[in-house]
């Protein structure tokens, strides 16, 4: 395995990380948002009303993009193997 294969490697554990870790990530910021821009209007000063529903939402993105995220995770573990197989 060469300098360039590892780089590659880094390269492409990076993309699959924030592929994997975005749904969940875009989705609890834009709940946190949505919660906040509430508490604004209501004037509602209360920081663990937000807690809640993120937990929810994070749990749901979960459950929902859970073949995605697996499905990806297993085909950079593959390739992974496949290379170090290779070396």
């Amino acid at each position: 395995m060469t300098e360039t294969d590892v780089i590659n490697l880094i390269q492409t554990g990076l993309i699959v990380t924030l592929k994997v870790s975005a749904p969940i990530l875009i989705l609890s910021m834009a709940v946190g948002l949505v919660i906040s821009i509430l508490q604004t209007t209501t004037s509602i000063q209360e920081q663990t009303l937000t807690f809640v529903p993120k937990l929810v939402a994070v749990f749901l993105a979960i459950a929902f993009f859970f073949a995605y995220m697996l499905h990806t995770l297993l085909d950079y573990t593959r390739e992974v193997y496949g290379k170090i197989v290779l070396f």
